[in-house]
């Protein structure tokens, strides 16, 4: 199956199913919600806490460079809150969504949090996964960037051309959404599959011509090289953060944020 078939076919289920289990929420919400509800599940299903330790036990939480869950973590809002439960919380960091949702299917983590492409591949592939929480959207945190001095001025004289992405991540999707729009096809650039770190090196040296990226590496590459913003995602995706877990787990997780 094509790559754009696959989004569109996989998202459809995907996405259908997010409109009756996902409601948006503000920040402060979300932050306390997503603490209470991992509590709860904590404390009603003992086979959601994993790796036990001589002092306790462990929950596992897999994060990226972006989103509400550093906003958690730098808090320290799960840890004041398991103290007194004798747990201990583990974050784990993933350079993208797809090596997260990797951990997540295999078991190494019981928490993560990813863009809204990963998981549209991780669950046409069978991976059990459940919709815990989103975000609202965010179009202008990701984009196509290329050199200051490139000749590029449009997507659509990115044919012929090199772009460095990650794999099945975000950018992924925006990449194929964003070339159909300057009426190309996927197959008419030449993708260029690396993660966030060895693409900015790539793009630095001028291996690559584009680079598709999101926040906070797209900010960073920006200032730090004069990198000129070709297309962001403003019209073209959501740029959506959305939270999950196994669905062997317990769903108190998921009634508790229905609440908020």
């Amino acid at each position: 199956m094509q790559f754009g078939n696959l989004l569109h076919n996989s998202g459809e289920i995907v996405f259908f199913r997010l409109k009756s289990v996902l409601k948006k929420t503000r920040l402060f919400a979300f932050l306390f919600a997503l603490g209470f509800g991992l509590s709860i599940a904590l404390s009603a299903c003992t086979t959601t806490i994993n790796n036990p330790t001589q002092n306790g036990e462990v929950i596992r939480l897999g994060y990226q460079k972006f989103g509400t869950l550093n906003i958690l973590k730098a808090r320290g809002n799960l840890e004041k809150r398991f103290q007194d439960q004798n747990i201990s919380v583990q974050w784990t960091q993933f350079p993208a969504g797809p090596q997260l949702l990797e951990a997540l299917n295999t078991g190494s983590i019981d928490f993560g949090h990813t863009g809204e492409a990963p998981p549209i591949f991780a669950q046409a592939a069978g991976a059990p996964l459940e919709y815990v929480a989103s975000q609202t959207p965010n179009p202008k945190g990701e984009g196509i960037l290329v050199s200051k001095d490139s000749p590029i001025k449009t997507v659509a004289d990115l044919k012929g051309k090199k772009v460095v992405l990650n794999k099945g991540s975000n950018v992924h999707f925006f990449l194929v959404k964003a070339v159909e729009k300057a009426g190309l096809k996927y197959e008419d650039i030449e993708p260029v599959f690396l993660p966030p770190a060895d693409a900015r090196a790539a793009f630095e040296q001028g291996s690559v011509d584009a680079w598709a990226i999101w926040d906070p590496f797209y900010t960073a590459a920006k200032r730090a090289t004069d990198a000129r913003v070709l297309v962001d995602g403003e019209g073209i995706v959501a740029n959506r953060e959305f939270i999950w877990q196994p669905n062997h787990l317990s769903l108190n997780i998921q009634n508790e944020l229905r609440q908020f």
